[in-house]
């Protein structure tokens, strides 16, 4: 059984109640933007939520007229709740979704699934022993610009290269839990679309090469800024360029992503893309952002209530996750490290 490729899918979940009670681990972001779903959508009750910061889960509670716990763990064994919602620290994200699922629930996490890549193949193995829905967050193939890439990528011919730099310049630099090692983890499993953006274009990678380097703080297990770099070969023979840093001895933040084709180039700085061949330059025009969490919240309550497919399988993510740990490995070991790809 190839779990890495997409072969297997999980089925519909059964026994849902409507609407569907739903708790949530984490205040930030996401979790608001999905708290506000699956409060206008008639098919979802939300019931409550936890988190790190007292004060912060005070707000969020006021904010939605929901209750509270005290840890996570009382939330996920909540007996009243079908589906969990994980958007917390990356160091809890297995756990958490390991005890979810333990307990019958279903699971939306935030990428990536596990710090653990080995953790999250038994996690995903877990899902469907259970008969219940996993589904990874990576609302980066719902966004304006991998669907541009994926429209004009006929124009450009046959891909030889692409780079993508993510560097954000932070002076000062904040000390919170996406500047330490343990809590954020290795960047190019943390920030997993990286990878993922590639993989889900082009497919398996052959081999990777990385390094890191980081600017470590006083305090335990801190930093005030990283560099990662990786290259990564695939199959097809595709060279592509990862680059991802924070901190505050970046003088300018850069967001590149480009592809070259041998009949053009596309290219985005920032929000301004650009399709590039022999006839000339084309501006290529990107949606907002906004709303994205909810479409993936929504998308997710079509799944479980309509057996509506799903925009992403588990395995893509994991096997972007089976990348990053090769990236991981290759930065710890110092050295190139070959992918054992399904045959």
């Amino acid at each position: 059984m190839d779990i890495y490729r997409g072969q297997v899918r999980m089925s519909l979940p059964s026994q849902l109640s409507h609407p569907i009670k739903v708790g949530i681990v984490g205040t930030g972001y996401a979790a608001k933007r999905r708290a506000e779903t699956f409060m206008e959508d008639e098919r979802s009750q939300l019931c409550c939520v936890t988190g790190y910061t007292r004060e912060n889960v005070v707000d969020f509670c006021q904010s939605y007229n929901i209750s509270s716990y005290e840890n996570w763990e009382d939330l996920v064994t909540d007996k009243r709740l079908d589906l969990i919602v994980i958007c917390n620290v990356n160091k809890l994200h297995g756990i958490i979704t390991k005890l979810a699922l333990e307990h019958n629930k279903n699971v939306i996490i935030e990428y990536p699934l596990s710090l653990d890549y080995t953790e999250a193949v038994e996690l995903l193995e877990l899902a469907r022993k259970k008969d219940k829905l996993l589904h990874i967050e990576h609302i980066e193939i719902l966004g304006g610009m991998h669907r541009a890439v994926q429209k004009y990528l006929p124009q450009i011919g046959k891909v030889f290269y692409g780079r993508y730099t993510t560097i954000d310049s932070k002076n000062p630099a904040p000390i919170r839990w996406t500047f330490n090692h343990q809590l954020f983890g290795f960047p190019f499993k943390a920030a997993l679309p990286r990878i993922h953006r590639f993989t889900h274009l082009f497919g398996e990678v052959k081999s990777v090469n990385c390094h890191q380097k980081y600017w470590n703080r006083e305090e335990e297990d801190y930093y005030h800024g990283c560099l990662c770099d990786a290259q990564l070969l695939f199959q097809n023979g595709l060279i592509v360029d990862l680059i991802y840093g924070k901190g505050d001895m970046f003088i300018e933040s850069d967001r590149t992503f480009e592809i070259h084709g041998e009949k053009g180039k596309i290219i985005f700085e920032g929000m301004e893309g650009k399709l590039i061949t022999q006839d000339g330059t084309q501006p290529i025009e990107l949606e907002s952002r906004r709303g994205l969490f909810a479409l993936d919240t929504k998308i997710v309550l079509d799944r479980l209530f309509d057996n509506k497919p799903l925009y992403l399988d588990p395995e893509s993510s994991l096997y972007a996750l089976k990348i990053g740990e090769a990236a991981y490995q290759s930065a710890r070991l110092g050295k190139i490290v070959e992918i054992e790809n399904s045959a």
